[in-house]
């Protein structure tokens, strides 16, 4: 049986899920329209700026070393020996259609640090990225990492996708006194996808099957050895034994993983109380006896469109929709600024976390194809700020050089630059919250026209840098590819600035400019035609009246 797990624990991981916030989803070549393979993810951090990482590939000289810092703070961690050659890197995806995504759990607080351990979560991503060829080959990496170096983050769950496979791999340390991590991975079975939202999601396993499972050769003795589980292993469940299941990893967490679920299945309302945190009362642990699957199918296909609309949601249509209590105000607003949670009275109070959140730093959606050569095949959909209103560029996997707009070094959280697309995207997102509701139909129909320009040209982009694969060589293909990949970046974000000029000027100070034929409308002697004041719905005003009485009536001075 599982071990009871004291409450410190579940308040330690309850504010843990509140600093990191990701979302993935995962979608295997057999659930996807075209025969691609594709992970998502949304790199959600107050502190994290938008930007594209590049590695080029490079040789380096016996006993080279490498310097390992930590992802998230830059803290230098350690170094460890460099290898002969390693691959180019664009953001989370290389030259050879792999792909790295990842959401944090935590889980049990006592396995969070590990001295002299330097392999943190965001290291195991990039040097696995320049080392593997494919998604088992990182798993590989990844977990002899930590066997070797140490592992020093805490329980992490990767999405790992090569163009044939998609896997995924929940990791945790052994804490004080022990080297490495206990973890297990499992490839989702095709024609199936998968999610995952800082809550570990893999129950038990199978335990001869390592064409579809891989673990650690003590990922149940360990557990015994703390005396966290004493059943038969058959049994074992990795979440439940390091990372199970409380309210915020529900209500925060599976809740994500739910709403993206729900937008491609039927079926899903079976689990809408599990998604909301609410469980009968009584035994150790009752959010584990209706948990979701940890793959469903989809009921269609998915184009790379779908996968995008995936990473767009607020829990519209649901009981958690975030638009329509009195937090979103007048217009609709589907955000609340942090805390997570707050109390009124002692009574503690809950904000939803839904996929698309305001502190985005980058996401993406990355996609492989094996019917194309490698350089062209992979194509990471880059976009960056919330994943509502941002917009997917196509970075193929053999561009050799990063847009402007999305380089490192282009501005940065402290730093404004009007050529960065963080910055860009941000004025757009940061002025739209005041007047959401009638803002954010411009951003969506801007965004939709952008991507889908996007999608209709890539066959003959996908055809041309074949040709020139073929016909000529790769280097020429790729020239080809980071010259599109960079012009349509960059062309994306001089759109974006368009729409913020155009969205300045018609919702300045509350007034809803007029239009007319597609312009600003003036009058006959050529001043602006006096704009629409819609003021505030009638319901705002009815909660103000009950908020505050008589403080606003107007006084009748007859009646004196």
């Amino acid at each position: 049986m599982i071990k009871r797990i004291s409450l410190v624990f579940f308040a330690l991981a309850f504010a843990y899920v509140q600093v990191f916030a990701c979302t993935n989803f995962l979608i295997t070549k057999g659930a996807s329209a075209d025969g691609s393979s594709m992970i998502t993810y949304a790199a959600d951090s107050h502190t994290l700026y938008g930007e594209l990482y590049h590695q080029p590939a490079a040789d380096h000289p016996e006993g080279a070393m490498r310097d390992i810092h930590e992802w998230d703070t830059g803290k230098f961690l350690g170094r460890i020996p460099e290898i002969a050659h390693t691959y180019s890197v664009i953001g989370n995806m290389n030259e050879h259609q792999l792909a790295i995504g990842e959401t944090t759990f935590g889980g049990r607080s006592e396995l969070h640090t590990q001295e002299g351990a330097i392999m943190d979560y965001g290291s195991l991503i990039y040097v696995a990225l320049q080392r593997a060829k494919s998604a088992r080959e990182a798993i590989e990496v990844m977990t002899s990492l930590v066997d070797e170096y140490g592992y020093y983050s805490s329980g992490e769950s990767f999405s790992i996708s090569d163009k044939d496979e998609v896997w995924i791999m929940e990791m945790i340390g052994k804490g004080e006194g022990e080297k490495g991590a206990v973890w297990v991975a499992m490839r989702i079975p095709d024609g199936y996808i998968s999610g995952h939202a800082n809550q570990a999601r893999i129950t038990t396993f199978p335990l001869s099957d390592s064409d579809n499972c891989l673990y650690s050769k003590d990922v149940i003795s360990f557990a015994r050895e703390k005396g966290w589980f004493d059943g038969k292993n058959k049994d074992f469940s990795f979440s439940d034994v390091y990372a199970p299941v409380d309210f915020g990893g529900a209500r925060f967490c599976e809740a994500r993983v739910w709403a993206g679920f729900n937008k491609v299945a039927s079926g899903m309302d079976q689990y809408t109380e599990y998604a909301e945190g609410k469980v009968e009362h009584g035994g150790e642990n009752n959010y584990a006896s209706n948990r979701m699957p940890l793959w469903i199918k989809p009921d269609k296909k998915l184009t790379v469109k779908d996968v995008m609309e995936m990473m767009r949601d607020h829990f519209e249509g649901t009981d958690l929709d975030m638009t329509q209590d009195i937090g979103a105000g007048p217009y609709k607003l589907p955000y609340r600024w942090r805390g997570l949670t707050w109390k009124v009275d002692s009574v503690e109070y809950c904000n939803e976390r839904a996929i698309s959140t305001q502190q985005t730093g980058f996401s993406f959606v990355a996609q492989s194809r094996a019917s194309l050569p490698d350089p062209i095949g992979g194509i990471l959909w880059f976009g960056v700020d919330d994943t509502y209103s941002t917009c997917y560029a196509p970075m193929y996997c053999g561009i050799t050089e990063v847009p402007e707009c999305f380089r490192v070094g282009n501005g940065d959280m402290l730093t404004y630059s009007p050529t960065s697309a963080f910055w860009t995207f941000n004025k757009v997102t940061n002025f739209a919250y005041l007047r959401y509701g009638e803002m954010i139909q411009h951003v969506r129909a801007t965004q939709a026209t952008i991507e889908g320009k996007f999608m209709e040209t890539t066959p003959a982009i996908d055809a041309a840098a074949k040709m020139l694969y073929e016909k000529s060589s790769p280097e020429k293909a790729r020239e080809f590819l980071t010259m599109y990949s960079d012009n349509e970046a960059n062309n994306m974000t001089a759109q974006w600035e368009k729409l913020f000029e155009y969205l300045l000027v018609k919702y300045i100070d509350g007034n809803v400019k007029k239009e007319k034929d597609g312009e600003f409308e003036r009058n006959e002697w050529g001043m602006p035609a006096s704009p629409d004041q819609p003021g505030y719905p009638e319901w705002w005003y009815d909660a103000i009246v009950k908020s505050t009485g008589d403080h606003f009536k107007v006084l009748d001075e007859s009646a004196h």
